[in-house]
């Protein structure tokens, strides 16, 4: 076991990053800090949906961390839950009963719907900071220069061929053409065809108001919503990921699994989940994958939003 701090300094033990192998270096105190404020998200969120009786689940990295570590990954640093539509919408309506830690950013909260990151709501952890602050975060009214959770959402996806592969065109075409509200367009990661698809998007999107395009991908995503459809697929994600679908069986009750000393939702079928995502979640990725996300940034919490 190594050892890791909460921010008041003391010493808490937490799962070695690397197991019997050489241990990659990154700052354990900021890893911790970010897991506790991470922890404050979800207990928030359990509370409200046991108070309003709405449904979330564990995604992702997180969902990994309960099933295969009883808590965060070693080297996790961030949260990510998810809901269905209908669940989602309770959850926003009682938004402003989050503690005042925290605040629900829609994707078009940043710059009144001008500017566009991303489709998916976040819980932002106000009292804490990534980074120092600079342009990008100013561009975005500095919304991310903090700890969040992101909350991914699931729509029904229509069980016909034709309509499933038309609703996920059009999906990428919407984020396609939100890219040039972005602080800045990465092409360095796309091969030739994918890069002449985003500048071709890119330069479209500039005759639509970026407010429209995020009405048209809310009404896109919950179109099929209710037509008793056999799948859901996460209408949110980035485009080199909506392939993900799930049966709605898979997600039709949540259990409770140890997370970091609480008891807190998962789907009951979530091992087929995770094999859908990720195949097999229980193998170890090689060593020099095990580390933060956010590692090289100076990540601070605070002891109030102030």
């Amino acid at each position: 076991m190594t050892e890791a701090f909460r921010d008041d300094g003391k010493e808490r033990p937490l799962e070695k990053a690397v197991d019997n192998t050489e241990e990659v270096l990154y700052d354990r105190k900021q890893l911790r800090m970010a897991q506790d404020a991470g922890l404050e998200m979800l207990l928030e969120v359990d509370r409200l949906s046991e108070k309003y009786g709405f449904t979330y689940f564990l995604d992702a990295g997180t969902l990994i961390g309960a099933v295969r570590h009883g808590g965060f990954i070693p080297w996790d640093d961030d949260v990510d839950i998810v809901m269905t539509r209908k669940d989602f919408d309770i959850f926003y309506s009682h938004r402003d009963e989050l503690s005042d830690k925290m605040e629900l950013c829609m994707p078009n909260d940043y710059r009144d719907g001008k500017a566009f990151y991303d489709f998916t709501p976040r819980i932002l952890y106000l009292a804490s900071s990534r980074h120092e602050t600079d342009e990008e975060s100013e561009y975005y009214g500095g919304k991310l220069n903090h700890l969040w959770t992101d909350i991914f959402i699931l729509d029904e996806i229509p069980d016909g061929r034709f309509r499933d592969a038309w609703t996920r065109f059009l999906q990428k075409c919407i984020y396609g053409l939100s890219m040039p509200r972005r602080y800045g367009i990465d092409l360095g990661k796309y091969g030739f065809m994918d890069k002449l698809k985003v500048l071709v998007l890119s330069l479209m999107g500039r005759a639509f108001p970026q407010k429209k395009l995020f009405e048209l991908q809310d009404r896109l995503s919950r179109k099929y919503d209710g037509k008793g459809t056999r799948r859901v697929y996460y209408s949110n994600y980035q485009p080199d990921f909506l392939q993900v679908t799930l049966e709605k069986a898979w997600i039709s009750r949540s259990e409770r699994l140890p997370f970091e000393g609480h008891m807190l939702s998962v789907p009951a079928d979530y091992d087929a989940v995770l094999r859908e995502i990720y195949g097999d979640y229980m193998q170890l990725p090689p060593p020099e994958k095990r580390v933060p996300s956010h590692h090289s940034e100076k990540i601070e919490v605070y002891q109030d939003k102030d």
